[in-house]
């Protein structure tokens, strides 16, 4: 029997699937979200927070991707 394959999107930009025991982020790195709140950075992807990973509650995803203004 096959494992059972669960996804999410995350935050901006980020698309979480579970498959069995194995979790894989994908991200477009084309995106542009703007400045970061400092202004040093160009927001590619985020979790915005901590998130809950596809079918299990427990495992929290915290990621954020980005590129030098």
């Amino acid at each position: 029997m096959a494992p059972t394959k669960q996804t999410k999107q995350i935050g901006k930009n980020i698309s979480a699937t579970l498959e069995g025991t194995t979790l894989t982020l994908v991200i477009d790195i084309s995106k542009d979200y703007g400045l970061s709140s400092s202004g040093k950075s160009r927001i590619i992807a985020s979790s915005e927070g901590n998130q809950a990973a596809p079918g299990d509650a427990e495992i929290k995803i915290g990621l954020n991707i980005y590129r030098r203004a």
